[in-house]
């Protein structure tokens, strides 16, 4: 059998379609054609196509990794649900595992060091509440403790912060209803007692 063409996808431009006897057979990445060093007029035997086959599947699936963890950094966890999610077998998940690791994309202090910025940035957030997420997420505690100790953010500002947000929405006049929703937010009832006594400012 002899590899009659080798073709840029149309859809996806870093992706190359194979062809055998001039039938479609298989795809793969740029940088893995190059790897292979596959041209056209190549002889393939049988057991060779077939390992090609293979090797086109476990290419498509790290792309799939590589474009999973590009929208956002992701925990170890993450990545595992997701090849579990995917019904990638054992091997093909280390493999992918190992690469990503060599381009650092596995790295869960990164990760919760991000998540933390990335909340802080987007809505006031208590560190309590910082914690269940991460630990959701499968982080280490010792991780978490050291990224939230580096955390310089003040607990009692981020706690003002909310309530003058809160305080705009008419279900939130009445302090037990605020008091409820701050204590599930994960801020210390003593912290919260405090906030809404002190005085607003002018």
């Amino acid at each position: 059998m002899k590899i009659t063409a080798i073709k840029q996808q149309e859809r996806l431009k870093g992706r190359y379609s194979i062809f055998v006897e001039d039938k479609y057979a298989f795809s793969l990445s740029a940088d893995t054609l190059l790897e292979e060093k596959l041209h056209s007029g190549q002889e393939l035997d049988a057991a060779q196509l077939k390992n090609y086959k293979k090797l086109s599947a476990d290419d498509k699936a790290y792309n799939l990794t590589l474009a999973y963890v590009a929208r956002r950094i992701r925990s170890q966890w993450e990545l595992e649900d997701y090849f579990r999610r995917k019904s990638y077998d054992e091997e093909l998940s280390r493999q992918i595992l190992a690469k990503l690791d060599k381009l650092g994309f596995v790295d869960d202090a990164k990760f919760a060091q991000a998540w933390v910025n990335n909340r802080r940035l987007l809505k006031p957030v208590s560190k309590r509440r910082l914690t269940q997420e991460l630990r959701q997420k499968r982080i280490a505690d010792e991780i978490i403790e050291h990224v939230l100790a580096e955390d310089e953010t003040d607990e009692r500002d981020v706690l003002r912060e909310l309530i003058e947000r809160k305080r705009k929405q008419t279900k939130y006049q009445d302090n037990l209803k605020l008091m409820q929703y701050l204590a599930g937010q994960g801020f210390n009832y003593g912290d919260i007692k405090q906030a809404l006594e002190a005085p607003e400012d002018d």
